[in-house]
């Protein structure tokens, strides 16, 4: 299950809850919050595959840059040799070859930066979302545990009537 959804349904809970009178706090479905953060944990790592994911496929594209790359400047390579044998034409030869070499490093630096700004924005919005989550999961926790904290004293038996 995507985290958002997990979220969203972590924030269903909370709205759903019986509000505690004249404080802010509520009573939740203790059950229904630790599923919750179990498929949370379960979720996470998946967040984090998809993120893989996004790297690997940076890097895909990158070696595919890189390939088509290369495979350029073969073929100014082997152009600039073609017109090298042609006296006549030696110089226009070097000047062309010398611009594809340039263009094709441009396109390859560009493509790689392309590639590089695509992953670092997935990135960041996956740490984005995995931050709201925690915050989320430790208020949640917080919440809880005051609660637990609240009920103690007043269940406490009293060793006064024996």
């Amino acid at each position: 299950m995507d985290i958002l959804q997990l979220i969203d349904r972590l924030e269903e809970l909370f709205n759903d809850a019986k509000a505690v009178p004249f404080t802010h706090n509520v009573v939740v479905d203790e059950d229904k919050m630790l599923e919750l953060i179990d498929q949370m944990r379960i979720a996470i790592p998946e967040e984090v595959k998809k993120a893989q994911q996004i790297v690997a496929q940076r890097d895909r594209v990158m070696a595919q840059a890189q390939e088509e790359s290369n495979r350029t400047l073969q073929l100014a390579r082997d152009k600039a040799d073609q017109l090298v044998q042609k006296d006549i034409i030696t110089q226009d030869a070097q000047r062309r070859a010398d611009q594809i070499l340039a263009q094709a490093r441009l396109d390859a630096e560009g493509i790689r930066a392309e590639a590089d700004n695509y992953a670092l924005d997935i990135l960041m919005q996956l740490q984005d979302q995995i931050a709201r989550m925690s915050n989320q999961v430790n208020n949640g926790i917080r919440v809880l545990q005051e609660e637990q904290m609240r009920k103690m004293p007043a269940s406490a038996p009293d060793d006064g009537d024996k």
